[in-house]
């Protein structure tokens, strides 16, 4: 028989027994004289006037006489972030909160989710190639997701998911769910790719790649670079190569040269000749020039034909970023011998690094709202997915917009640092714990079939003694 003063906490699958003044195992749930409280408090955002905003309405949204307020009422948000679960997925969302938006009723339903179905997409914006596509990406050893398809100027890994989390073994679970909670909640974290780099991974951060921090995002693709920069070079010197692993960019070759008048240099560049001046696989991927694994720029120059080039023929190589530069000039053999950079190509080059934006590690949590949330909304839950599908109702997590994918289910991605600080939290299912509101017209959440006898007004909600205020910033206002 259990003792008497512990409490059975039924906010997840695990459902500890808590002695009193202890928490549960997610650290989310405690005992306090024998009854269940949620730890965290409630998270309110407070949306203020900002820079460019009407101070003064003589006419609200709503078409109403201006009452009078010299600065307009900040408004007032309830998050999902310390609100609780539904668990064990019959019960209503924790909050089912009414308010006043231009005049209409609203109703916002908030609840914390317990995501198995969760991962994180994570853009990292450098040129260094971290490791084949496919390849695991591990922390403390453990798989925890994969490089996937790499984008313009960066690297993509697909981190989480519920294999990683259920279907490998207990360890690789919790690594899993702690290396997604650390950066869901803007930690840093060290990954490893196998056959390839190391990595820390902070939100909102530069990445840092082999110890190294990556400070400059690349302007472009070699080939780019030529069409942006071309009419700087043209004159200034007969030839420029941008090395790049994806398309290496030829002045004297590319239409950008063609057009602005430059000669034929003879340059035979290593690769494959896609279309002139565009180069591709002139190197194999790796942490030189260009993300490739180039030390010596020249090793992608074969040699030079003599009907075109000549002793004296001055040439620029220089990478993606402006990272890497080098100048030459052929001697009589037509061979290049490197000199220092006149000035009035520093400039140049100089402008190639001005171009780029600064590198940063970019974090989106996604995550697969199932049965449990849906049924928190309606006794009816495929009629909420049908109103988030026609725009009925607005999703949002910690107060923060989603991008909510096509197709069936609600499964949806948001940026982690536009989130307040310790919105995300953990169950040792494992999975995530995050915030998330379905926010409509009141008429429209009745015709849903919602939950209607829990509605509360928010100024109720706002009595509560627990709540924790935050500003919404311009860019994750709800």
């Amino acid at each position: 028989m259990a003792d008497p003063e512990l409490v059975r906490c039924d906010a997840c699958p695990v459902t500890c027994y808590i002695k009193p003044g202890r928490a549960g195992a997610c650290d989310r749930y405690a005992n306090e004289d024998g009854k269940l409280v949620r730890v965290d408090p409630l998270v309110v955002l407070e949306h203020a006037i900002e820079a460019g905003e009407q101070v003064v309405p003589f006419l609200d949204s709503g078409g109403s006489d201006w009452n009078g307020e010299i600065v307009k009422s900040p408004s007032t948000f309830i998050t999902a972030i310390g609100a609780g679960t539904t668990y064990p997925d019959y019960k209503p969302a924790p909050f089912i909160v009414s308010s006043k938006v231009d005049g209409v009723d609203t109703v916002t339903v908030v609840t914390e989710g317990i995501f198995s179905y969760c991962g994180c997409k994570v853009k990292i914006d450098t040129d260094r190639h971290l490791g084949p596509e496919r390849n695991l990406v591990r922390v403390d050893g453990e798989p925890i997701g994969h490089v996937t398809t790499g984008e313009y100027g960066s690297q993509m890994l697909s981190l989480g998911g519920v294999n990683h989390l259920t279907h490998g073994g207990k360890k690789e679970g919790r690594v899993t769910c702690d290396a997604l909670l650390r950066l869901c909640n803007g930690e840093a974290v060290e990954l490893t790719v196998d056959e390839g780099a190391t990595a820390i991974i902070q939100a909102g951060k530069p990445p840092v790649i082999n110890g190294k921090i990556e400070e400059r995002m690349r302007v472009g693709c070699g080939s780019a670079t030529i069409g942006m920069f071309a009419k700087q070079w043209y004159g200034k010197v007969d030839e420029v190569v941008v090395v790049d692993d994806h398309i290496t960019g030829v002045l004297s070759e590319h239409q950008a040269g063609k057009v602005l008048g430059a000669q034929d240099t003879g340059i035979k560049i290593r690769g494959r000749k896609s279309t002139p001046g565009r180069y591709f696989h002139v190197a194999e991927p790796g942490s030189g020039w260009g993300g490739t694994n180039v030390m010596d720029p020249l090793e992608i120059v074969t040699g030079f034909d003599a009907k075109h080039a000549k002793p004296g023929l001055r040439m620029l190589m220089v990478s993606t970023t402006g990272e890497q530069h080098a100048y030459y000039e052929l001697d009589d053999n037509l061979r290049p011998v490197e000199k220092d950079l006149p000035a009035n190509l520093q400039e140049s080059v100089e402008r190639i690094a001005e171009n780029c934006e600064p590198a940063l590690s970019t974090v989106l949590f996604m995550a697969g709202a199932g049965g449990s949330l849906r049924a928190g909304v309606t006794e009816n839950p495929v009629r909420l997915t049908r109103s988030v599908r026609q725009a009925i109702t607005r999703v949002t997590a910690g107060g923060a917009p989603v991008y909510v994918w096509p197709g069936g289910g609600i499964t949806y991605m948001v940026d982690v640092t536009l989130l307040p600080d310790r919105a995300f939290g953990y169950v040792p299912t494992p999975a995530l714990v995050a915030p998330i509101e379905f926010t409509l017209k009141l008429e429209d959440y009745a015709a849903l079939g919602g939950h209607v006898d829990h509605v509360r007004p928010v100024e109720e909600v706002l009595k509560d003694s627990s709540l924790r205020q935050v500003r919404a910033t311009a860019k994750g206002a709800a």
